[in-house]
């Protein structure tokens, strides 16, 4: 008894626990565009290139207060253990000429206390560095943009993969209903001896094979929903509903590509001309490198010394002011700064050439895009014609063998076929699906930025 009551609090510990988790649970119904915008505020990868555009920001921030005044304030308070001695010529004190008196100046504390402050008046490597800091935001914000786009591509693909495994799992259970019936039918018709048990078995080992197919298929939509929570960044325990209907998406979104595309459209074009300018901002900070720099600097500061340690008291400070300017002119570095230009020209003429093969790479793709949408359009429209024609065979056989005038071993054939007919129809559905949103990343109208 004094065990249960020990364990009492462990199981109400974790009841509570999966309560707690119970009520946890989000319900979310989404729509495609929802599904992605729900994407773009909570998947990692967005909020990691948010971050980085912030950290971006936060650096030409930094850059920018080096062109600021630069104030220090310092105060010291010093005791000596032995005061510093210094050696004085012997003359001084009437000694022989070349010797030296060890003398000992100053007092036991010592204080100081003082501002610095500097203001940079010109600086070539600041001033472009500064708009290259700038840049550097710019393309962090593209690349935030270029993540949204893959992502959104990404979810497209779930979203229409769930929608149609969905479809096809509706399709399967009409199949489980029809070849049951045709199963207990059949079950009916060999008890009455009017079939032979192999028709009978046939029925029997079809129907076994649906149910099995059902249930895989029943698994294949839960980790392809647990799929999509995951890539739009939901949790695996909440609840997920799509609002999008797949009749509703054919009709408005199954067209014929356009045969006109401008590649400049893709945010990957855009990211790199960026970089180029960076590049290019590059090879003038190396340049303006060899101009001079100019600062202004002053400082002022108070200090005491005493025998006891009484700095606080109401004794005299004494002050040091001082205010001037600093030019620093480059004269020779070994040639270092040359090495440096030609570093950053050859970059610029590298990032051409890669802008020149990406550019036709792109083409490339859309063309490849293009042909692959085209292809599958065609497909599905093929499959959809064997699916109907597959429909009808299955139908008019059945009603035949019902009739009398057919046999199962025909009827049993049609439904294979029929099934054949479906896989291949929702293979081709797939398909024309995920060339329609590769299509779309391909001609820059994923998503708009």
């Amino acid at each position: 008894m004094l065990k249960k009551f020990k364990l009492l609090p462990v199981f109400v510990l974790i009841t509570f626990q999966i309560s707690a988790q119970q009520t946890n649970k989000n319900q979310y119904a989404f729509s495609l565009q929802q599904a992605v915008d729900f994407a773009i505020k909570n998947q990692v990868s967005v909020k990691n290139a948010e971050l980085d555009k912030k950290i971006a920001k936060e650096k030409s921030d930094e850059l920018l207060g080096i062109g600021l005044p630069q104030i220090n304030g310092s105060a010291d308070i010093t005791k000596f253990i032995d005061i510093p001695t210094t050696f004085v010529p012997g003359e001084f004190f009437g000694g022989d000429p070349g010797s030296f008196y060890p003398v000992q100046f100053g007092q036991n504390y010592s204080s100081t206390a003082g501002l610095t402050a500097s203001q940079l008046l010109f600086d070539g490597s600041y001033l472009v560095g500064l708009k290259a800091s700038r840049m550097y935001v710019d393309l962090m914000h593209k690349q935030v943009n270029q993540t949204k786009t893959d992502l959104a591509a990404t979810v497209s693909k779930a979203y229409y993969n769930v929608l149609i495994l969905q479809e096809q799992t509706q399709i399967l259970d009409a199949n489980v209903k029809r070849l049951k019936k045709l199963r207990d039918d059949m079950k009916a018709t060999y008890d009455n001896g009017f079939a032979e048990k192999i028709d009978y078995d046939r029925t029997v080992l079809a129907y076994n094979n649906i149910i099995t197919e059902k249930e895989k298929l029943d698994r294949m939509v839960t980790l392809s929903v647990n799929l999509l929570k995951f890539q739009i960044g939901a949790n695996v325990q909440d609840e997920l509903t799509l609002t999008d209907k797949l009749e509703d998406i054919k009709s408005t979104t199954m067209i014929n590509p356009a045969d006109t595309i401008d590649v400049n459209n893709r945010i990957e074009m855009d990211v790199l001309q960026t970089t180029k300018r960076l590049l290019q901002i590059d090879l003038k900070l190396k340049r303006v490198a060899y101009l001079p720099s100019l600062a202004a600097f002053g400082s002022y500061s108070v200090n005491a010394s005493r025998n006891d340690f009484d700095i606080f008291e109401n004794k005299p400070w004494y002050r040091t002011s001082l205010v001037g300017l600093k030019l620093t002119v480059p004269v020779f570095d070994g040639f270092q700064k040359a090495s440096r230009v030609k570093q950053a020209r050859f970059a610029v003429d590298k990032i051409d050439n890669t802008i020149q093969s990406v550019s036709q790479g792109l083409q490339l793709e859309v063309q490849t895009a293009r042909t692959s949408l085209i292809n599958a359009l065609a497909s599905l429209d093929t499959q959809g014609e064997n699916r109907k024609l597959a429909a009808d065979v299955a139908r008019i056989t059945k009603k035949k063998f019902e009739e009398g005038v057919g046999s199962s071993l025909e009827v049993m054939d049609a439904e294979t076929a029929l099934k054949v007919a479906e896989t291949n129809y929702y293979t081709a559905l797939i398909e024309a699906y995920i060339a329609k949103v590769d299509y779309a990343k391909a001609t820059g109208t994923l998503i708009k930025n």
